[in-house]
Formats: structure tokens, sequence, C-alpha cells
């Protein structure tokens, strides 16, 4: 029997940001909030400057520079140049069945699935459906004319 799984494709960003010393931490921080890897760092002779070279994800880049800028107060300034195509090893339709994954991830097992949510953001950009839930709960219902 042939065994099929689903992989998703991301499309990644060769990062490049120059940040001085005392925001290296926030700099990390911001990476990895938006699933990004950093490759290597080095200082730069005379300057007092960091040069960190990092990989991220296209789908999370969507205000990056902003976000960046904002939370080192301008001492970091980044640079995105697209690098490659990467497969990501999860499966987005994947489900917790043991008792144990059930225990870990949740029922619903959606939970830090990032093939699942890149997955799921192309098929709201694209106008097709997705498993998000419009109506959370049916029994309540809001009137605009007053009673009186």
């Amino acid at each position: 029997a042939v065994v099929s799984t689903q992989s998703t494709g991301v499309a990644m960003y060769q990062c490049e940001i120059q940040a001085t010393a005392e925001v290296l931490g926030r700099v990390y921080g911001v990476l990895a909030k938006r699933h990004g890897r950093v490759l290597s760092e080095e200082l730069k002779e005379g300057s007092g400057t960091f040069l960190i070279a990092a990989v991220l994800p296209v789908a999370e880049s969507l205000g990056f520079a902003e976000e960046i800028r904002k939370k080192t107060s301008g001492f970091a300034m980044p640079q995105l140049v697209f690098s490659h195509w990467e497969t990501l090893q999860e499966d987005p339709f994947w489900v917790p069945t043991t008792e144990e994954e059930l225990a870990h991830f949740g029922e619903l097992g959606d939970s830090g699935n990032i093939a699942h949510d890149y997955m799921m953001a192309a098929r709201k950009r694209k106008g097709l459906s997705t498993d998000e839930q419009i109506v959370v709960s049916g029994e309540k219902q809001r009137t605009l004319k007053k009673n009186k």
C-alpha cells in the first residue's frame, strides 16, 4: 500500500538585520514570533553593530519591518530578499488520534500546526471554504427595534 503524506511549500525570505547589542533580544523575539530562523550573527568590527542573517516565511513578513523597528525603537534595520522555497514537514490535515496526542494537542490538534494555518489563510484569501465557524452561538439574537 502506498502511503501519501500531505506537505506544504512555503516561500522564504533571506533576512539581513543590522542591530545594536542592546536590542538583540528584541530582534530574536520578533523573529521567533514570526517563525524565523537565525542562520548567523556576527559583530561588525569597530562599529558595535551586529549583522544577523535569518530566513523568514513570506507569509509571516507582512508588517515585519515596521514591528522590528517599533520593538527596537529604530535601532534595528531589516532587509528582506526572496531566497527559496521550503517544504514544511507537517501534515496540514493531521488530526490527533491516540490519547497521548489528544492530551498534548487538544481535540482538534490545530494548535501549533503551522502548515494548517498557512493553508487556511491562503484558502480564506482566495475566497475558498475554510473550517472557520461563522456563527459561534446560534441561540443569541440581537434585535434592533426597541421593546415598548
